[in-house]
């Protein structure tokens, strides 16, 4: 490993989620050597050369990478400029010992939706308080891979029983604006598996449970600016952590901050 090299490594606390690492480096080789979990694999520049069940594989900024775990592979800077990754170590669990065998003879995709979803993975993972979003969209993320490594056809419509399952889960999340919401808890009270829980609302409104989630807690958190209250209250009233978390959702829906928004009504 050179002096350049740079390495962002952390444990999110979510279910499933071993661990996280970025990594830049300008020149490395791995020695063979095993996992224990699921290594999903993304890369944003270079090319990543690796052996794996004795063949030769190349992961790119093109495709999206799974390793199986425990089985052996290295991997090695392919060209001479290095490689800049991201990976998510998934618990064995979240695909099952039974997928191994389907990694091993396909460990990539170029699939343009899936690299969208691994990318928007990693980056909510990287946001320690938005749980809720990180859950759903490991869900969905876990979901495809389950997809493509059983090689069963997606389902895009709507089943007839998503809408009364979407609409007790809308239910539930208007009824707990100012709390913290965790997927599981809501699963197990409606009595859904996580994921057809997510793709129950998705289809049925257009829009994923905790897209929806923060844009009611953005409505509510409108009403109380207008009337006067301070953003730090706000913040605690509708359900962020602090101003700042506020403050990145706000902006990133109307371009402006809380304190702006409030000021603009005087």
């Amino acid at each position: 490993m050179g002096s350049a090299a740079t390495i962002r490594a952390w444990r999110p606390e979510i279910a499933g989620v071993a661990e996280v690492l970025h990594a830049h480096f300008p020149r490395h080789a791995y020695p063979p050597h095993t996992h224990g979990t699921w290594t999903l694999l993304v890369v944003d520049s270079g090319t990543i050369g690796f052996e794996l069940g004795r063949h030769d594989h190349g992961a790119m900024p093109s495709l999206v990478t799974l390793l199986p775990p425990h089985v052996p592979h290295d991997g090695h800077n392919a060209t001479s400029a290095g490689f800049r990754k991201r990976v998510i170590y998934l618990e064995e669990e979240v695909l099952g010992a039974e997928r191994i065998g389907a990694a091993v003879d396909r460990p990539g995709w170029r699939d343009g939706d899936l690299l969208a979803a691994v990318r928007g993975l990693d980056d909510a993972l990287g946001r320690r308080h938005d749980r809720f979003e990180a859950e759903a969209r490991l869900a969905l993320v876990a979901d495809a891979l389950h997809e493509r490594l059983d090689r069963r056809p997606r389902r895009a419509g709507p089943a007839a029983s998503d809408r009364p399952l979407a609409a007790r889960l809308r239910r539930l999340l208007d009824e707990r604006l100012a709390g913290e919401v965790v997927l599981a808890d809501l699963a197990a009270e409606l009595g859904a598996h996580p994921t057809h829980l997510v793709r129950s609302f998705g289809r049925s409104y257009g829009i994923a449970p905790y897209r929806y989630l923060t844009g009611r807690r953005l409505d509510h958190a409108r009403r109380l600016l207008l009337s006067g209250t301070a953003p730090s209250v706000v913040a605690a009233e509708v359900g962020f952590y602090d101003q700042a978390h506020l403050t990145r959702h706000f902006r990133r829906l109307l371009g402006t901050t809380p304190a702006a928004y409030a000021r603009s009504a005087r």
